[in-house]
């Protein structure tokens, strides 16, 4: 093998890994958001079992479609970091993604084809790899849509894949007349010395597909036995684990847990394989050993290694979680969890104490929406990255005290509930709906302003003191709001309407400003468009701070007929109405229309 043989040979593996990842890429926008959302909730069910199975075929399926166990690796660390998903749930997961990374070797074993007609020759990678590649050029380069775009990456990458794999098996075509060439692999016999080298290569590619088809394409020189074979199987299983580890530097110990199931899965079945093979060589020896493999055998001895070890451990799972988080000093507990733990479950038979610690809870959500909307107002003075994480982490936190507070309200043993029970549980469970929108357009908010500042967008002086006046308006719908439903004070829920009425007004006239302003020059486009998403964020946060007022007098009134999708706490044609909304108007419409004169 000559200089020019070596280049060629690296540049069979960079169209490999290439035509892999282009494939894995063009795969996963296809899918779109779906797999997350299928990974973040299918991964439960009504006992263990059904759960733990559920994970492990969902972790088969994803990876089988990106063609990376470390991307839906990688997907479960964001899931566990964010407490959307435990630990213990991700872990069969793992398990699944591992066997799913062997799709990419079995499409290979097509190169085994030949011979017996044109049909099975056309389906050989040499001779259909051009086409693909042809036809997914084309539609990349004349099509308009994403989704056909998409379609022709995965057509592309399949095409360069298979080129790839044929450039590797050219290089190593000479070699089958190779004396020294069979002398080499017979060093191998070693099966200690067989698992370093499938490690090391395996690690140094960072990439167990590529290391496979490397093997496959050296299985057409003949040298290949089962012998071999097995060892650099089982050190590739631990060199892949080489990128995941590097991932987890520096991440919580969450993530790191799961990167350690990851780590733990390969490292447990490449030991029990290895005391499997130790066994056959040194004491029965049997015939097989010495059988020449072909890529359809490597493919199958792939996939059936990771079969192996997740049929030993998946029914294990929960006792790998808990171990990982010994090792690693973690629960499964998610840093906040300690506000949820009030909501005890011997409390579920005593309505009237369960209702008190939901209040509770609601409490601490609207205390939480309280500090992202003050939040906001300095990101929107003076950008800060650590305050826009803070807002992260309590939307975060608003998301998972609406699900536990719904599930807990659910579950309140209705044979127990007094008729004002049966209204304060109305109340809570609309009332935490709003109060997780009202959280949503807090974040929200926060990404416009993130946006202006990756954008370097700012506002005229005009549009500043306009949002300015709103923005107290908000306020203080939210706060009225806060004051009435902890306090079961009606007077203050009446307030609420009245002041949505003036927010929705304002929001109305400074779009008519921003307009003029636009035509005038004296505004950007850019601008205008966060301005009118800041402003209507706002003016849904008075909206669903209105709903949340009328659940309070629903309940303080204790009128079931009262509805609160039409109704009003006040008559909107009396006086005392009528009073409020001028009062409002005058107080925060009044500065921005003295602007416009």
């Amino acid at each position: 093998m000559d200089v020019t043989s070596v280049l060629e040979l690296f540049g069979g593996v960079g169209l490999f890994l290439f035509g892999m990842s282009y494939m894995g890429q063009s795969l996963e926008h296809l899918a779109g958001n779906g797999l997350e959302r299928i990974l973040q909730t299918l991964t439960s069910g009504k006992n263990k079992v059904i759960g733990t199975l559920k994970g492990f075929l969902l972790g088969l399926l994803v990876t089988g479609i990106i063609q990376s166990s470390s991307a839906t690796t990688i997907m479960l660390i964001g899931f566990v970091s964010a407490g959307m998903m435990k630990v213990s749930q991700a872990i069969p997961v793992v398990f699944g993604a591992n066997i799913g990374s062997c799709v990419t070797a079995q499409l290979l074993r097509l190169g085994d084809l030949g011979g017996g007609g044109i049909i099975l020759k056309l389906l050989k990678p040499s001779s259909f790899a051009p086409m693909l590649i042809a036809v997914g050029a084309f539609i990349i380069i004349k099509s308009k849509k994403q989704r056909a775009k998409d379609v022709a990456g995965i057509l592309l990458g399949l095409g360069v894949l298979f080129m790839g794999m044929t450039f590797m098996e050219e290089v190593f075509a000479p070699l089958k007349e190779s004396e020294q060439f069979r002398n080499l692999f017979t060093s191998f016999s070693n099966p200690f010395l067989g698992i370093l080298i499938g490690f090391l290569l395996c690690a140094l590619i960072q990439s167990s597909s590529a290391f496979v088809g490397i093997l496959q394409a050296l299985s057409a020189t003949g040298s290949i036995t089962c012998g071999i074979a097995i060892p650099m199987l089982i050190g590739q299983n631990l060199g892949k684990c080489f990128t995941i580890v590097l991932g987890s530097i520096g991440a919580t110990k969450k993530a790191k847990r799961v990167s350690l199931s990851y780590l733990l899965f390969n490292i447990i079945g490449s030991i029990i394989l290895t005391i499997i093979l130790c066994i056959l060589y040194y004491s029965i020896k049997p015939e097989f050993l010495s059988s020449i493999m072909n890529r359809g055998n490597i493919a199958n001895m792939h996939m059936g290694f990771n079969i192996f070890t997740a049929l030993i451990l998946l029914p294990f799972s929960e006792k790998i979680g808990k171990l990982t988080g010994k090792i690693l000093r973690d629960t499964d507990e998610h840093p906040n969890a300690a506000d949820f733990r009030i909501l005890e479950e011997r409390l579920l038979s005593t309505p009237g104490i369960a209702l008190k610690a939901c209040s509770r809870v609601i409490e601490s959500m609207a205390d939480r929406i309280r500090e992202n909307y003050y939040l906001t107002v300095d990101l929107l003075i003076e950008y800060d990255e650590k305050t826009f994480r803070k807002v992260e982490e309590n939307e975060d936190y608003l998301d998972r005290a609406e699900t536990a507070l719904t599930d807990y309200c659910l579950r309140i043993n209705r044979n127990r509930l007094t008729p004002d029970n049966i209204l304060v549980v109305s109340e809570i469970l609309n009332s935490i709906s709003d109060y997780e929108r009202i959280g949503d357009y807090c974040a929200k908010m926060a990404y416009t302003v993130k946006d202006m500042q990756e954008q370097r967008i700012s506002f005229s002086p005009a549009g500043i003191n306009e949002l300015t006046s709103i923005m107290s308006a908000t306020k203080k719908a939210l706060e009225t709001t806060k004051d009435a439903f902890f306090h079961d004070d009606e007077k203050k829920a009446s307030r609420v309407e009245p002041l949505y009425d003036a927010i929705r007004r304002m929001r109305e006239v400074i779009q008519t400003h921003h307009i003029t302003r636009l035509q005038n020059g004296t505004c950007s486009v850019p601008a205008g468009v966060a301005l009118f998403d800041l402003i209507q964020c706002m003016e849904r946060i008075a909206s669903h701070s209105r709903n949340i007022s009328l659940h309070v007098v629903k309940r303080i009134r204790g009128d079931r007929s009262f509805d609160e999708m039409h109704g009003h706490a006040l008559d909107p044609e009396s006086e005392d109405y009528k009073s409020l909304q001028e009062y409002y108007m005058n107080k925060y419409l009044g500065p921005i229309l003295q602007t416009e004169d």
